[in-house]
């Protein structure tokens, strides 16, 4: 059997991370808007939830606006890795469906992706995979998916395989820092 085949069956593990809480500048781009005070605090507390959970990616796929970098710069600091970043327009602004297309692009290899983007399409695309999950889990995550929450959906099969209701959410969390 070959590798491919190998990690072909294999279930895989889709963590999704909005980025942590903005700032609003005035004159400054959407884009390029930096993280808020909360969301400096918060971003660490995501990483050391991720490192806690046993949840450290193999590659991590990242919007690239400053806030989403940020997030993932200030969250990876918590890891006992150096995952891969590849940065993808699409998770900007991108529906469900990009956001899936860009996910299938993942190397069979991955056995854990993470993906840092933005509202509403990270939460679009969670509740479009999650055919099945925790029933809590996907309640907290139909009425809401604030900044800095983490979900963690259960990939059975291949990344290009992955197609609406084919996951299983299994975690919705929300680490937030303590205020100063």
């Amino acid at each position: 059997m070959t590798a491919d085949a190998m990690t072909a069956g294999a279930t895989r593990r889709l963590v999704v991370l909005r980025h942590a809480k903005s700032a609003r500048p005035d004159g400054v781009a959407d884009p390029d808007r930096p993280l808020a005070p909360r969301g400096r605090r918060d971003a660490p507390v995501a990483g050391a939830w991720l490192r806690d959970a046993d949840c450290v990616p193999g590659l991590v796929l990242c919007s690239p606006s400053r806030r989403t970098r940020e997030t993932w710069d200030l969250a990876s600091a918590e890891l006992s890795a150096d995952p891969p970043i590849r940065f993808d327009d699409r998770i900007y602004h991108g529906s469900a469906e990009q956001l899936i297309a860009a996910v299938g692009e993942t190397p069979p290899d991955v056995r854990t992706l993470l993906l840092v983007g933005h509202s509403p399409g990270v939460q679009d695309l969670i509740l479009l995979l999650a055919g099945d999950g925790d029933p809590d889990a996907l309640a907290r995550t139909e009425e809401k998916f604030p900044t800095s929450a983490i979900a963690v959906l259960r990939v059975p099969g291949g990344w290009p395989e992955l197609a609406p209701g084919r996951a299983q959410l299994t975690e919705m969390v929300v680490p937030r820092g303590e205020k100063d």
